[in-house]
C-alpha cells in the first residue's frame, strides 16, 4: 500500500514498536506485526492487531503501573 503520510514509499510487512498511553500509563509493545513504509518508516497495524493492542493496554493501565514494555503476543 501507499504511505499516506510520506506519500511517496510503499510498504512492507515488518515488526513494529508501538507505545500507548492510557490513563497515566505509558505501554510499549515490541515486534508488533505491522506494514512498514519503506521511506520514512512509518508504520500500520490492521484492524485485529490494534484491537489486541487497545485491550492489553487497558489490562495494564488498569494495573496501575506508571511504565510497562511487552513483546506483543497475538
Amino acid at each position: 500500500m501507499k504511505c499516506v503520510i510520506c506519500k511517496t514509499g510503499e510498504t512492507k510487512p515488518g515488526k513494529a514498536t508501538v507505545t500507548l498511553n492510557r490513563n497515566g500509563s505509558t505501554v510499549v509493545f515490541k515486534d508488533v506485526p505491522a506494514e512498514i513504509c519503506t521511506t520514512c518508516g512509518e508504520d500500520y497495524t490492521d484492524e485485529e492487531v490494534t484491537e489486541r493492542l487497545l485491550e492489553l493496554s487497558r489490562e495494564t493501565a488498569e494495573t496501575g503501573v506508571e511504565v510497562a514494555v511487552h513483546h506483543y503476543v497475538a
